[in-house]
């Protein structure tokens, strides 16, 4: 189950992913035939099995939908309290599982997203809910399970307004959203709180080297990387600041800070807090370093109008530069100076959205 963050634990909720998930399988048990479970479970990537209760739900000749409130637990979620709903239609024999976007989820429009330009703005995680719970009902049935899953937001695109989804080009409504299925309730307090008792945790079993991460592919990654037990890992989030702090006064021998390439910019710009409240990712400053690796100056242009961090990194590749640990090296001396006069060794990481190693500086 998820983790706690204080001795009086703020309420978990469940994505816009699960809940699409949960409708989705709902609605493709209703299909071929049978009740709409209600409630349904689901299995989240973890392996967490939560209940859904559907709202509403009805099946007819090629089709079926359920719809599920979302329920974002003590999260101030834009989406807590939407209505989400799953259309399910027989697909053509050998598509797999294929994704539309109904009414308030929009469609990608920029490169630099972990979707295609024109796509349904169905994140990968998501996407890999709904086609394990569609499988799961296929299984039953002994079926091949291939079908349309069209998912909606009732009301998304005017909540949409709300987010930076028209910044990074997604147009008519929201992202469908969730690594994990889980929302963790964001309290800065019970956050740094539980990365204090982490730490502290970490230090009582005479750990010599933790790592602080700001997502789950960035944890698993750098586990996998030091071959670091679970007590070594920091769910550190955006609060990179509160760890390296906590740290300076309370010290270990070896630290790692890991990332995704937008939030290790963001860390090499000088910011401690990476949450997009504090600022965002500055692609002048990536541009700067594409010329400081002796980049073009159409090049460099092309960074500082770019989409995203990733866009802007896809751009520096094509033209042979290798970004990632130039930023690697910007983001450590940012840390660097917050673990002031520590022996602290300390290195980053940084990951691709696959898990992959795209650069560390020790």
């Amino acid at each position: 189950m998820p983790r706690v963050f204080s001795s009086s634990p703020l309420r978990y909720g469940w994505t816009t992913g699960a809940c699409a998930a949960a409708a989705a399988k709902a609605a493709y048990a209703a299909l071929l035939g049978g009740d709409f479970p209600d409630p349904v479970e689901i299995t989240l990537p973890r392996g967490e099995r939560p209940a859904f209760a559907l709202a509403r739900h009805e099946r007819g000749e090629d089709s079926a939908f359920a719809s599920i409130v979302k329920d974002a637990g003590d999260d101030p979620d834009v989406t807590h309290g939407a209505l989400v709903t799953a259309i399910v239609r027989f697909g053509a024999p050998g598509s797999g599982v294929t994704f539309k976007a109904g009414e308030g989820v929009g469609t990608v429009t920029r490169p630099g997203l972990p979707l295609p330009v024109g796509e349904p703005a169905i994140n990968p995680g998501p996407r890999g809910m709904i086609a394990q719970a569609i499988a799961e009902i296929a299984a039953h049935h002994g079926v091949a399970g291939d079908v349309e899953v069209t998912v909606s937001i009732a009301d998304g695109e005017a909540i949409a307004r709300k987010t930076l989804n028209g910044r990074l080009g997604i147009v008519g409504g929201l992202s469908v959203l969730g690594t994990t299925g889980i929302v963790v309730p964001f309290s800065c307090s019970a956050w740094i709180h539980s990365i204090h008792r982490g730490i502290d945790v970490a230090r009582g079993a005479g750990l010599g080297h933790i790592a602080g991460a700001t997502g789950a592919v960035s944890e698993a990654a750098v586990a996998k990387l030091y071959d670091l037990p679970e007590i070594a890992l920091i769910d550190m989030g955006d609060f990179v600041g509160g760890m390296l702090k906590y740290l300076r006064l309370h010290p270990v021998a070896r630290v790692t800070v890991a990332g995704g390439f937008a939030k290790i910019t963001k860390l090499g710009q000088g910011l401690i807090d990476l949450h997009s409240r504090a600022g965002p990712v500055d692609l002048t400053w990536l541009a700067e370093r594409v010329e400081e690796l002796g980049g073009a100056g159409d090049t460099a242009y092309r960074v500082s109008q770019a989409n995203t961090a990733i866009e802007a990194l896809e751009i520096a590749a094509a033209a042979g530069l290798d970004l990632p640990p130039l930023v690697a090296r910007y983001a450590r001396l940012t840390a660097v100076k917050v673990l002031r006069d520590t022996e602290i060794s300390l290195d980053i990481a940084i990951f691709g959205r696959d898990g992959q190693l795209l650069a560390r500086a020790e």
